[in-house]
C-alpha cells in the first residue's frame, strides 16, 4: 500500500496559552491533555487532522521558554526539535496578555527555523477582544488571526491560513504492508517506560523526569528493533486508581487503557529495584484480561545487587506466577543493557499470540487429555468434553462444548495442558465452557 505522507503543523507557545485547548478545536474532540495549570503537555504529541478535505498531522508542544532550566529546557528542546520537523508553524499567543518577552524569544527561533508561520491570537472570546489581537503585529510576523479556542470563534479563517502554508503535494510516499506491529510501553508511574522508549528510539524524545507521572500522553514513535519496524505507544504511568486520580491525570488514565487496548503486544515495565507491587499486579491482570500479548521488562537492573536479585527471584515464584508465561528481559533503560534483546521477547509474545490450532489437532488432544485425566465426578455425574474449537486467535481463544458444567480448576488445568503441548508463550489463553442444556421434562 502507498501512503502519503501528510504536511505536518508544529502547535508552538509559551505555557498556558491554550495551546492543546486549540488543537482539541481543530481536532473536533477532546484528544489533547487539557487543563487550568501550565505545563500540563510535556512532551511533543502528534495528532491527525483534517480541514476541508486536506489531511495534515497536528503536533502539539510542551510551552517554549527561552530561559528555561531543567524541565522547562527539555520541553523547549522538544518544542524546537517539533519545528525543525514541521512544515509550518502555528504560533499561538494569548491576545488578553499581549505581546511578552517569552512572545518575542520564541519568534526569534521561528525567524531561525525560515518556517511559514501562522499567528494565532487566542482568547479573543468577543468583539472587545479585537483590538488586543490588532496588537500582535509588533511581532513581525504577519497578520495575527483572532480566535477563541474555547468557543470556536475565529477558527475557520485561521485554518484556512493554515492549510494556505502548508505544501499542497504530498512532500514523498512510502511502501507500508500491514502497518508495524503496535507495541505499548507500560507500568506503574516512574519505572522508566519514557528512558526505554528514548533507548530504543534512539534519540530523545520523551521528555525523562525522576517526577513521577511526568508522562501523560500516549506518543506514538516509529522504532526499529533488530531490523523489524515497531510502532511504540508510550503510556502515561497507570495510577493506583482512576477514581484517585485528578485532572489530567484522570484522563491520561482513561487513555492507557485505551493504549492497550490498541496495542498487540504490551512491555510491562518492572522497577527490579523495588518489591513487585500490587499496582503492577492491577496492570498485569488488565493486559491479560484485554487478551494482548505480554513481555516482562525488569528495568533498573543495573540498581540491583545480589541480595535484591535473590528476593526478586522470590517475588517472581510467589507474585508473578500466573504469567509465567510471558517472556522476560532484565535490563537497564539507562545503559542500554539487553533493550536488543525485548525485539526477540516481543516477537516471540507476538507469535504466541497469533497461534491457530487445527480442530483436528486440538480434539485428539482433547481426546488424550480426557483420557489421561477426566474431569473428577460431581454429584453422581461426570461432565465430558464432547467437542472443542479455536474460536479465534489474538488472543488463542478456546470453545469447549461439554455435557455439564466443569470445575474453574479443571478448565485451568486444560489451560496449562494447552500451553504445554502448543506453546502461547507471552499470550494470554482464553477456555471458554459451553455446557450443553438440560432438557427439561414436560409435565
Amino acid at each position: 500500500m502507498t501512503e502519503t505522507i501528510k504536511p505536518i503543523v508544529a502547535v508552538v507557545g509559551r505555557p498556558n496559552v491554550g495551546k492543546s485547548t486549540l488543537v482539541n478545536r481543530i481536532l473536533g474532540r477532546r484528544e489533547a491533555v487539557v487543563q487550568d495549570q501550565p505545563g500540563v503537555t510535556r512532551d511533543r504529541v502528534s495528532y491527525d487532522a483534517n480541514w476541508n478535505g486536506r489531511e495534515f498531522v497536528l503536533v502539539d508542544t510542551g510551552g517554549w521558554m527561552s530561559d528555561a532550566q531543567g524541565m522547562a529546557a527539555a520541553i523547549a528542546e522538544q518544542a524546537e526539535l517539533a519545528i525543525s520537523l514541521a512544515d509550518a508553524v502555528l504560533f499561538v499567543v494569548d491576545a488578553t496578555v499581549g505581546t511578552t518577552d517569552e512572545d518575542e524569544a520564541v519568534v526569534r527561533v521561528l525567524r531561525r527555523s525560515q518556517k511559514p508561520v501562522v499567528l494565532a491570537a487566542n482568547k479573543v472570546d468577543d468583539q472587545r477582544h479585537e483590538m488586543m489581537a490588532a496588537t500582535m503585529w509588533n511581532l513581525g510576523l504577519g497578520e495575527p488571526f483572532p480566535v477563541s479556542a474555547l468557543h470556536g470563534r475565529g477558527s475557520g479563517d485561521l485554518l484556512d491560513a493554515v492549510l494556505n502554508s502548508i505544501p499542497e503535494a504530498p512532500k514523498e510516499t512510502y511502501e507500508e504492508v500491514g502497518g508495524p506491529r503496535r507495541v505499548a510501553i507500560v507500568g506503574k508511574p516512574n519505572v522508566g517506560k519514557s528512558s526505554l522508549l528514548n533507548k530504543m528510539a534512539g534519540e530523545t524524545r520523551v521528555v525523562v523526569s525522576d517526577v513521577s507521572g511526568t508522562t501523560v500522553d500516549p506518543v506514538d514513535e516509529l522504532v526499529e528493533i533488530g531490523g523489524q519496524v515497531y510502532r511504540l505507544i508510550d503510556t502515561a504511568g497507570i495510577r493506583k486508581r482512576v477514581k484517585e486520580a485528578s485532572g489530567h491525570e484522570y484522563y491520561a488514565s482513561l487513555r492507557t487503557q485505551a493504549a492497550i487496548e490498541r496495542a498487540e503486544v504490551c512491555i510491562m515495565v518492572v522497577d527490579a529495584s523495588e518489591p513487585v507491587s500490587d499496582q503492577d499486579l492491577r496492570i498485569l491482570s488488565n493486559i491479560e484480561e484485554s487478551g494482548r500479548a505480554l513481555v516482562i521488562a525488569f528495568n533498573k537492573w543495573d540498581l540491583t545487587d545480589e541480595e535484591r536479585r535473590y528476593y526478586l527471584d522470590r517475588e517472581i515464584d510467589r507474585d508473578l506466577q500466573a504469567w509465567k508465561w510471558a517472556p522476560t528481559v532484565n535490563i537497564s533503560a539507562l545503559t542500554g543493557r539487553n533493550v536488543d534483546k525485548l525485539g526477540k521477547a516481543i516477537e516471540t509474545a507476538a507469535a504466541g499470540w497469533e497461534t491457530r490450532i487445527s480442530t483436528g489437532k486440538l480434539n485428539a488432544f482433547l481426546g488424550r487429555l480426557s483420557a489421561a485425566h477426566p474431569h473428577p465426578v460431581r454429584s453422581g455425574k461426570q461432565p465430558r468434553i464432547l467437542f472443542g474449537t479455536q474460536a479465534q486467535n489474538c488472543p488463542p481463544t478456546f470453545a469447549l462444548f461439554t455435557s455439564g458444567k466443569m470445575d474453574d480448576t479443571y478448565v485451568r488445568y486444560i489451560e496449562r495442558r494447552l500451553r504445554e503441548d502448543f506453546g502461547f508463550e507471552g499470550s494470554p489463553v482464553h477456555v471458554q465452557i459451553r455446557a450443553r442444556e438440560k432438557r427439561k421434562d414436560r409435565a
